[in-house]
């Protein structure tokens, strides 16, 4: 009796369907996957708590019809920051021009792009005379060859702290590897703008508080001595006109 036909199994059609989802899913990540990234911050805080810079996000594009990652300015920072295209070195995308951010509006600038919302988080925190930089950067995403994120922050004083690479005393970068989640720490002290704007308007303050002493002391004495000499007046006299208002009383 010859021996039994063996068919192999035959796989069921929901099994099928999932196969060939999975197959389109990998053609169509494909080029995305093997695109190149570039992702360059650059970010200026002056002495005033103000930030301003620009942000680059582009790709290698597939096609002539590939433009890139499209960036869109948050509705609450459209007076502050602009967006054009980016087209350099073979990439295409969006290039962001930001200027006079406050640190509560610079955490605004992850909404750039609904695709990149969680990825970016960065933060600027300021307690009595120290500033802290905290971020986190999520990208298990993006492909692991070829690709350029890079994160360059000036500060106006020296840096105290870091885990990026200082490239003066008040500049750190950070290179970050792609498919990886990475952390961005810095710390950096210089005065309070409100503490001196304070300080200011308390030394005005004072010294006017001192100039009216120093006038009410002066006419005391000469009421003190009528038969004191006077000084020769010319032009205006405060003192002059001071007695004339209190002899009219």
């Amino acid at each position: 009796m010859p021996d039994a036909l063996v068919l192999p199994p035959q796989r069921t059609p929901r099994r099928g369907v999932r196969i060939a989802a999975a197959v389109l899913l990998a053609v169509l990540l494909a080029p995305v996957l093997a695109g190149c990234l570039r992702v360059q911050v650059s970010m200026g805080v002056s002495s005033n708590d103000r930030v301003s810079g620009r942000i680059v996000a582009a790709v290698v594009p597939t096609d002539p019809n590939d433009k890139g990652p499209q960036l869109k300015a948050p509705e609450s920072l459209a007076a502050k920051v602009r967006v054009e295209a980016y087209a350099q070195d073979g990439y295409a995308g969006s290039q962001v021009f930001f200027d006079d951010l406050s640190f509560g509006e610079v955490q605004q600038l992850g909404q750039l792009s609904e695709q990149t919302q969680g990825m970016f988080q960065l933060q600027f925190v300021r307690t009595g005379d120290l500033v802290s930089l905290t971020g986190r950067v999520d990208l298990k995403s993006v492909p692991p060859h070829g690709s350029d994120v890079q994160f360059t922050i000036a500060f106006p004083a020296r840096v105290a702290k870091t885990n990026g690479s200082r490239e003066g005393d008040n500049i750190v970068s950070w290179k970050l590897p792609p498919g990886d989640v990475s952390t961005l720490r810095a710390e950096v002290s210089y005065a309070d703008p409100n503490t001196r704007s304070f300080a200011g308007w308390a030394g005005i303050v004072g010294g006017i508080t001192l100039a009216v002493a120093a006038i009410i002391a002066a006419m005391a004495f000469m009421d003190r001595n009528p038969a004191a000499p006077a000084a020769p007046e010319i032009g205006f006299s405060l003192s002059r006109w001071w007695r004339s208002v209190t002899q009219n009383r």
